[in-house]
């Protein structure tokens, strides 16, 4: 069985990534790229759907033995994990050297103290573990071939096959280092050239620490912000500048439940925010691919705008299920592919438009097409601002007038004036202010309870939604507007979990409920992040620390986050690590810096 999501540890190379559990097993890995066919698909099934093991040698009727210390070394993506055994303390370091040439996932085991028997156990299957490789000898080195993949597996400890599994049974003593990498390749080339180990962990050090020196953020919660940079960093497909919102696919918001989703893929409203955390704290070379991404994917069509594309732009995402692989911890069914990806989320233009208004206003070389692009989306949102739309969070019931939409649909008119009125865009202003004027108008009258004194969660409904949290931190009012803080109030008492996280809206367990879905779900971490904002602006700012603390505490060991948590079991749920958790974590970790509303 898979290990707990918060067992997980990330590595990657800035165009795929793996999940390294506790135990040294590698339990999801896809090659050559985040969205390709996994390798190791242990994590959606069991282990005859492909892992890596790497560890202390335990007896076959036990469980395999948890490290007893991991960390990253240093600001890094390097894994270090450490397992204390009767015979003495063993170390692995796991990392994948960014990209030059064939991927690879390098695994170095170091004897610490005593002589510690070690085993890898590999067990390659392509396809989501559907298909079994043909693994054989090549010029001493061992590689399985399936179709148009072939991974290569060198080491120089002695390797043995026994049940479609490559083993190798060695014991390390101190100074002792042996070395396994993994390399994929197109199956009809050339071998790989040979891995180098350990200059690629000094290349991989040197790149990490050159990367977080560009980082203006010196405050108080440096740790975490540096952590989920690096983590979004990690989800940064290098090639093309598309940001992934995670590099996992069907695991569950609700353990046991069909709320499995396929994270693979660029959304434009988690890359927007992403883009925003980045320009925030200096790094302008991630924006600027981001930005020329966005164009090459929607050139030619903004009208046609999607939600989400492929990490090189794709359009198609086709959605399908694996019904092989029995999910995570049973919940099914496992998805690749996304559905949602031709909905119309009228949210999403707001999102792009305030990114590129950001990348502008922190002087981010300009760009004509950039420009051409902003004033063609509110071009489309003239004529479709009022129309139901399936909303931020992708519900798949019927369309609604979703009040989040609607706001963001304001801000996407407001942006694009302000850059008309900076003289770097033309534009019908007038008429544009009119627009602006008309949605803010339409919002307050049709989106307010005024007996609630708070906003809803779609025109004419009595239910909440968190999303409502970001009227106030888009401008769209102000903080100290009684309705702001009314809603702000109303989401406290009827979203939030006993211990203060905030669920995004009500759902309906067994029954079907407004996003067209049976069961429940966590608590929204992103959402969480967004109360403490909003408490901090209305001046609430003890109250506002203390949430964003208790929400640094859920972090695991190694500072990730998945999408949400789960209150009832206390333990992480969701695709992991998500960038739309990380992204919040930043934004509201600058916020409380400049409040001085900080501990210690």
């Amino acid at each position: 069985m898979a290990g707990r999501i918060e067992d997980y540890a990330l590595i990657g190379d800035m165009q795929t990534a793996a999940l390294v559990c506790r135990d040294g097993t590698v339990d999801w890995l896809c090659l050559p790229r985040f969205d390709s066919h996994a390798v190791f698909a242990g994590l959606l099934g069991t282990e005859e759907h492909g892992f890596w093991r790497l560890g202390p040698a335990y007896a076959a009727d036990a469980q395999p033995p948890t490290a007893a210390r991991r960390t990253y070394r240093g600001d890094s993506l390097i894994l270090e994990s450490e397992w204390d055994t009767p015979r003495g303390t063993v170390r692995v370091t796991d990392f994948m050297p960014p990209r030059d040439g064939a991927p690879q996932l390098i695994r170095i085991v170091e004897g610490v103290t005593g002589r510690v028997p070690m085993r890898s156990a590999l067990r390659m299957r392509f396809s989501y573990g559907r298909v079994v490789p043909w693994v054989h000898k090549y010029d001493g080195r061992t590689v399985g071939v399936a179709g148009p993949d072939s991974v290569w597996f060198d080491t120089t400890a002695e390797t043995y096959g026994k049940s479609l599994t490559t083993y190798a049974d060695f014991t390390v003593a101190p100074g002792d280092r042996i070395a396994f990498t993994i390399s994929w390749q197109p199956s009809h080339r050339e071998p790989p050239a040979l891995p180098e180990p350990e200059q690629s962990l000094e290349a991989t050090e040197e790149f990490w620490r050159e990367w977080v020196e560009n980082c203006t953020y010196h405050g108080p919660y440096r740790e975490p912000v540096i952590r989920s940079l690096i983590t979004l960093k990690a989800l940064t497909y290098a090639p093309t500048g598309g940001i992934v919102a995670a590099p996992t696919t069907s695991l569950p918001e609700d353990i046991g439940g069909v709320r499995n989703w396929d994270y693979r893929y660029t959304w434009l409203r988690d890359a927007a925010i992403t883009l925003s955390s980045l320009l925030r704290t200096g790094y302008r070379e991630e924006a600027r691919a981001w930005r020329e991404w966005l164009l090459r994917a929607v050139a030619g069509d903004p009208e046609n705008l999607q939600i989400m594309y492929g990490i090189a732009g794709e359009r198609e995402l086709g959605e399908a299920e694996l019904d092989w692989l029995p999910g995570y911890e049973k919940s099914a069914p496992v998805r690749v592919g996304n559905g949602a990806a031709h909905q119309l989320q009228l949210d999403v233009y707001g999102e792009v438009t305030e990114a590129l208004h950001l990348a502008h206003m922190t002087g981010l070389a300009r760009n004509d097409y950039a420009s051409l692009l902003q004033l063609k989306l509110i071009r489309y949102l003239e004529d479709h601002w009022d129309e139901p739309d399936e909303g931020i969070w992708e519900v798949r019931g019927p369309r609604r007038h979703f009040v989040h939409s609607k706001v963001m649909a304001w801000v996407a008119v407001d942006r694009t004036i302000k850059l008309i009125e900076s003289g770097d865009a033309d534009g019908p202003l007038e008429r544009w202010r009119e627009l602006r004027d008309d949605i803010h108008r339409d919002v307050c009258e049709r989106g307010y309870d005024k007996e609630r004194n708070t906003f809803t969660q779609s025109y004419g409904s009595k239910e909440l939604d968190a999303s409502l949290l970001l009227i106030p931190q888009m401008g769209f009012l102000p903080p100290d507007d009684k309705r702001v803080i009314g809603t702000i109030e109303a989401i406290q008492r009827e979203l939030s979990t006993p211990d203060g996280f905030i669920l995004r809206y009500p759902t309906e367990g067994e029954h079907e409920g407004v996003d067209g879905l049976p069961g429940d779900e966590g608590a929204f971490l992103a959402c969480s992040f967004w109360m403490a904002d909003d408490l901090a602006m209305i001046g609430r700012v003890d109250e506002a620390r203390k949430l964003f603390e208790k929400l640094l505490a859920l972090r695991n060991d190694l500072g990730l986050l998945a999408e949400e948590w789960d209150p009832v079991r206390e333990r992480q749920v969701g695709n992991f690590p998500q960038a739309f958790s990380h992204v919040p974590l930043i934004d509201t970790a600058l916020r409380l810096t400049a409040s001085g509303a900080y501990g210690g």
